[in-house]
């Protein structure tokens, strides 16, 4: 009798617990329930029509039953699960996990197999385009799955210890597989011939996993102990042929297995460890890319003795050996060379056993996940040469909820970790160098942006992206019919490989199957702003850029990088400083627009031969001076195709006016304007180009602007350009003047000019030739400008003829008999 006391009171205990949790978690609640029970007994007793208020009731009640259940054993695995982690008792006993295994068996079909079959998939796609058999010439993976069975767990049990103050699980992994499915197709390279199939239809991998929990929880750490043993089973066919034994091309399954070996080695073979986080939200984006400063704070405890790759320069006087020994590690000289994939930069040399640096460096990342290497080399007085010492190393992971996470081998095999909550919050790390007993190098890190496969980035404490996701927007297009507009802007800190310190650089883009180049500057800090247009390429594909500079006997080349052009939202520029890659400085401002088809035509307007270009020069100002007496005599030659137009000469000035108007048919082609010093006996010397933007300007709408002039020092050159596209009859009442009229005249003038010219040369007269050759070469520009403006008239003309022709052909029947009848 009295247990059933004790059950009923246990039961009206959680009854009450469980209405308080209520309570508190919906504040509203007493309000709710006496109006509920208020509109039941209206309808129990006054008008009884159904009896949904109790159905809707129990519902009610019963789901947030359930939702209390599930928090309480939410709180109650985290309460475990910590325990675990800060239990500081050396080891714990054995403990099977069947349950795992259970679960894992579960689970792998549906939800780890055909996501672990993606990620693998990428991962051996790039491994395959750099790792090839020497029988193979091209390998292409056609097929990749992990098969219905999951890897085994713990099959001798799991044990929990403690090393330092890192808490450490070790349980042993066997994969031994038959179902997987992995085909690739290869070209096979000479003696052999044609094409073969490879496919691995089975795989074993066995050895001891250790999972290291960090960051409180919100990420495991795991790695082998020591590398794996990997078993291969390879078939080989072709076509829809039987398939033969691996023995037909010998060395392929061999090769797989040490290249499966040697990844697993590199990647997750202790020390290096992979991270598995566990975000609370998942945002389901996924990084292709980010923007990573990298500073090099300082070193501490360097000693030559215990640095690994140098060699001993202890006297072998054991008197001395503790004093030469100081005196060395004083007189280091060392650098930091930072690696991030092909990216790598140099701080400057600093002397003694802790030096400081305090260099910052601009990264790019092209992956979600990616490694920073950190290499000290010793520099070698009085010589170029330099001394391998010490590495270490930070990975990096983007993780689904919009953080970062950091981490790195700490002292005795431990782990550093730290966790950037949002994109530039500075986290800094102590890094001890691998294997070495003293040395340790402070380095700070800050992800400035991550960007995203819809174009979004995550950036500055937002956690919203600052551009609108593209995910079910109207403004994402297809891939298929836009272009991408890529503005070289600028170049900062390029190396120059002349002796004399000079540069003349420029920039080659490759985009899918499209070449362009940019012109040349020349400085080491150059400036482009050139405009080159792409069409569009799905699949991920980058662009490439290769920056060289031109040298007397052959060009060299200064760095290159490449940028994800995936995701452009169109309307928003992309502005972006790009590191250039190996090379150890470099970087170039590039601007990226993607536009769709209708704008881009819409921008180009008439550039389909039905217009003209109306180019103003008006002036100049601050010329450099091309003459020892400090002045220049500069003229214009406009470049448009393979049009060549220039100004009148402006004798003795380095701010010249010319107020002279050149007129291009419009067909797209650059607008060139090269600034020359004109010299009657030397060549003529080059005072600044420069290239005038019209293809986006509205029609008929005038475009004031001051253009700095590149390759010179300083100088600006004043322009108006139009994109005329008037009817006929207007674009005729520009010239006044009678073509016929026009013509004699030009043609007279430059009769009197040769007679004027002869009667010079018969009388010595040296100091008048000049200017008669400069009036001389106006008149033949004036005779090129009425040509043009004569071709420009007559492509018109054939144009409203067409256009009239093609009314005729397109009116109906009876209003051409009509017209032909009148």
């Amino acid at each position: 009798m009295g247990r059933r006391k004790k059950r009923a009171l246990v039961n009206v205990d959680e009854v009450v617990e469980f209405f308080n949790n209520i309570m508190v978690e919906k504040p509203y609640l007493p309000l709710l329930i006496p109006l509920i029970l208020i509109f039941w007994a209206i309808e129990k007793w006054f008008f009884s029509l159904s009896n949904w208020v109790p159905l809707v009731l129990a519902v009610w009640a019963t789901v947030q039953y359930g939702n209390y259940q599930h928090r309480i054993v939410v709180e109650d695995l985290n309460k475990k699960w910590k325990r675990v982690i800060l239990s500081a008792s050396p080891t714990t006993p054995l403990e099977h996990c069947e349950w795992l295994n259970k679960l894992l068996m579960e689970i792998w079909p549906n939800y780890m197999n055909p996501k672990l079959s993606l990620r693998f998939q990428s991962i051996v796609e790039k491994r395959l385009k750099h790792r090839k058999s020497r029988l193979i010439e091209k390998l292409e993976l056609l097929e990749f799955s992990l098969g219905s069975c999951p890897p085994c767990l713990g099959l001798q049990g799991t044990r929990w210890s403690t090393s330092g103050d890192q808490r450490v699980m070790r349980l042993g992994f066997d994969w031994d597989t038959t179902d997987i499915s992995i085909m690739l197709l290869a070209k096979v390279a000479k003696p052999f011939f044609g094409t073969a199939k490879i496919v691995i239809n089975s795989l074993h991998i066995k050895g001891d996993l250790l999972l290291m929990p960090i960051l409180d929880g919100k990420a495991i750490l795991y790695s082998f102990i020591s590398t794996p043993e990997v078993r291969i089973t390879v078939a080989f066919g072709s076509g829809g042929s039987q398939s033969l034994p691996a023995t037909e091309l010998p060395g392929v399954s061999s090769w797989l297995v040490k290249l499966l070996t040697d990844t697993l080695a590199k990647t997750m073979v202790e020390p290096r460890r992979q991270c598995f986080s566990l975000p609370p939200v998942d945002l389901r984006k996924k990084a292709v890319g980010g923007i990573i400063y990298v500073t090099v704070k300082s070193a501490s405890k360097l000693s030559r003795s215990s640095l690994r790759g140098s060699p001993s320069r202890r006297q072998p006087s054991l008197a001395v050996d503790g004093l030469q020994e100081r005196f060395d590690d004083n007189h280091l000289q060392t650098f930091v060379e930072v690696e991030l994939g092909e990216l790598t930069r140099r701080t400057d040399v600093r002397p003694g056993s802790n030096p400081q640096w305090d260099s910052t460096f601009n990264m790019v990342l092209h992956d979600s996940a990616g490694a920073v290497r950190f290499h000290l080399y010793e520099r070698t007085p009085g010589s170029v040469k330099y001394d391998y010492l010490a590495s270490c190393e930070v990975k990096i992971k983007y993780v689904s909820d919009d953080s970062t996470t950091f981490w790195a081998v700490g002292p005795d095999s431990g782990v550093i970790a730290r966790h950037s909550e949002f994109c530039g919050k500075e986290v800094e790390m102590v890094l001890p160098f691998e294997g070495v007993n003293a040395g340790e190098l402070a380095v700070r890190l800050v992800v400035k942006e991550w960007q995203f496969s819809d174009g979004s980035l995550s950036f500055n404490k937002f956690r919203a992206s600052s551009q609108p996701s593209l995910n079910g927007s109207s403004n994402f297009l297809s891939r298929t019919g836009r272009k991408i507009n890529v503005t070289i802007v600028e170049g900062k800190d390029l190396i120059t490989k002349d002796k004399f310190g000079k540069c003349n650089p420029y920039i080659k883009l490759q985009y899918g199957k499209a070449l362009q180049k940019t012109r040349t500057a020349h400085s080491i800090n150059p400036t482009w702003n050139q405009k080159f247009e792409f069409d569009e390429i799905g699949g991920g594909e980058y662009l490439k850029i290769k920056c060289y500079t031109e040298e007397v006997f052959g060009d060299d080349s200064i760095g290159s990088a490449r940028v994800s052009l995936e995701g452009l939202v169109e309307g928003s520029v992309r502005d972006v400083w790009v590191p250039l890659e190996k090379v150890n400085s470099g970087e170039l401002r590039i601007q990226i627009e993607a536009i769709s088809i209708d704008d881009c035509e819409g921008s180009r307007g008439s550039s389909t031969g039905n217009g003209w270009i109306e180019l103003v020069l008006i002036e100049a100002r601050d010329l450099i001076a091309a003459d020892l007496r400090g002045t220049s005599d500069p003229y214009v030659r406009v470049q448009y195709g393979n049009l060549k137009r220039r100004t009148k000469v402006m004798y003795k000035t380095l701010n010249p006016k010319w107020h002279q108007t050149l007129e291009f048919p419009d067909d797209g082609s650059p607008l060139e304007l090269h600034v020359k010093d004109h010299n009657a006996v030397l060549p003529t010397s080059s005072i600044g180009d420069c290239v005038v933007e019209y293809q986006r300007l509205p029609p008929n709408e005038m475009s004031d602007k001051w253009i700095p002039l590149q390759g010179v020092k300083r100088g600006e050159i004043h322009v108006q350009v139009t994109r005329k596209v008037p009817e006929l009859q207007k674009r005729a009442s520009l010239d006044p003047e009678p073509s016929l009229t026009k013509a004699h005249r030009i043609s007279s003038q430059m009769k009197q000019m040769m007679i004027k010219l002869q009667s010079l040369v018969e009388d010595s007269n040296l100091e008048g030739l000049p200017t008669s050759l400069s009036e001389l070469e106006t008149l033949q520009d004036m005779q090129e400008e009425y040509m043009v403006q004569l071709e420009t008239e007559q492509m018109l003309l054939l144009n409203k003829i067409k256009e009239l022709g093609q009314e005729i052909l397109n009116s109906p029947p009876s209003l051409s008999r009509r017209s032909s009848g009148c």
